[in-house]
C-alpha cells in the first residue's frame, strides 16, 4: 500500500477504507491532504479486489475544514491569503488543484463513500459532497460556514445534491446541520444514531460491492455525465475564483488580521454568532473593527 501522512488506506472484502488521520486537528485540511485524497481513490481504482471505496475520518470527527490554525492566524507561505497586489490566477490554480483532488471521489469509476461523525465543516463539507453517498450520524454536522466571510465552496456541489432552494439556505446563513435535517434535504443517504453508523456504512457499500467493478462504473458515468451537462464544471469554475476573492476582498482581509490579533477560535467565534461583520471599503483594512466584542 501507498504510504501517506494524512490518511491511511485499508483494503478488506472489496470495499477500500480510506481514514483521514489527522485527529489532533480533526482531520483538518493541510497542504498534503488533498493530494492524497487523490492519490488514495487511484490507488483503491487501481486495486482489482476493491469495488466501492468509504471514506471516514479518524478521531472526533470527518473533518473540519482547512486548518485554519495554520492558515487563518499565520499562513507563512502565503498560500491562501497573498500580499497584495495579489494574483487571482495563481490563487485559481491553487485551489483548481485542491478542487480537482477532491473531486477524484466523484470521478471515481467506483462508488464512494462518505462516513461523517462529529463534523464535515467548511472544506470537510466540500469533501463528503464529492463522494457520491453520505451516511451521517444524527448528531453529526454538516455545512460550509466560511459562506458568511473569507469563503466560496470551490467543489460547486450543494445546487447539484439538494437543488437551488435549499443550496442558498446553506450557503446564506452558513449554518450547520446535523444529520436528521441533512436527510431531510436529500443530502445524505442515511442519518442514523452514531452506535449505528458503522454498521450501516458497512451495510451499504457491502450491498454494492456485490456488483461487478463494470456495472457501478457504466452507472455511475451515466449519473455524472447528467450532472456535468448541468453545468457542474463551468459553476466550480466561478466557485473557485470567486473563492480567491472572498479570502482578499477588503472584509477577507479583516477577517485574516482579526483571526492573526485574536486567534482563529475568536474570528469563528464572529463569523458564526450572526453578529453583523464588517464591511470595510476598498482601501480601508478594517483598524475599527479589530477590537474583540466584549471590548
Amino acid at each position: 500500500m501507498n504510504s501517506f501522512s494524512t490518511l491511511t488506506l485499508d483494503v478488506r472484502e472489496r470495499i477500500a477504507t480510506i481514514t483521514l488521520n489527522r485527529p489532533e486537528r480533526l482531520n483538518a485540511i493541510n497542504d498534503e491532504m488533498p493530494g492524497e485524497i487523490r492519490a488514495a481513490v487511484d490507488a483503491a481504482n487501481a486495486d482489482e479486489r476493491v469495488h466501492v471505496i468509504v471514506l471516514q475520518g479518524a478521531g472526533a470527527a470527518f473533518c473540519a475544514g482547512y486548518d485554519l490554525k495554520h492558515y487563518a492566524e499565520g499562513d507563512a507561505d502565503a498560500r491562501y491569503t497573498q500580499p497584495e497586489p495579489w494574483d487571482p490566477m495563481r490563487d485559481y490554480a491553487l485551489m483548481k488543484r485542491n478542487t480537482d483532488d477532491f473531486m477524484s471521489l466523484w470521478r471515481s469509476p467506483k462508488p464512494t463513500l462518505a462516513k461523517v461523525h462529529g463534523y464535515a465543516a467548511a472544506g470537510g463539507s466540500d469533501i463528503a459532497l464529492c463522494c457520491d453517498f453520505i451516511v451521517m450520524a444524527e448528531d453529526a454536522k454538516i455545512g460550509y460556514m466560511p459562506a458568511r466571510i473569507w469563503g466560496c465552496p470551490t467543489t460547486a456541489m450543494w445546487v447539484y445534491r439538494v437543488g437551488p432552494m435549499l443550496a442558498k439556505r446553506m450557503l446564506l446563513t452558513g449554518d450547520l446541520i446535523d444529520g436528521r435535517t441533512a436527510q431531510d434535504y436529500g443530502l445524505v443517504l442515511d442519518a442514523v444514531p452514531t452506535a449505528q453508523l458503522d454498521a450501516c456504512v458497512a451495510q451499504w457499500a457491502a450491498r454494492m460491492a456485490g456488483v461487478p467493478k463494470n456495472q457501478l462504473a457504466m452507472q455511475k458515468l451515466v449519473i455524472n455525465q447528467a450532472v456535468d451537462a448541468m453545468g457542474l464544471p463551468q459553476t466550480q469554475m466561478f466557485a473557485t475564483l470567486f473563492d480567491g476573492i472572498a479570502r482578499h476582498s477588503p472584509e477577507g482581509r479583516w477577517f485574516k488580521r482579526y483571526a492573526e490579533v485574536h486567534g482563529f477560535h475568536a474570528a469563528v467565534q464572529w463569523r458564526d454568532s450572526g453578529r453583523p461583520l464588517p464591511e470595510p471599503p476598498p482601501g480601508d483594512h478594517g483598524d475599527a473593527f479589530m477590537a474583540p466584542p466584549e471590548a
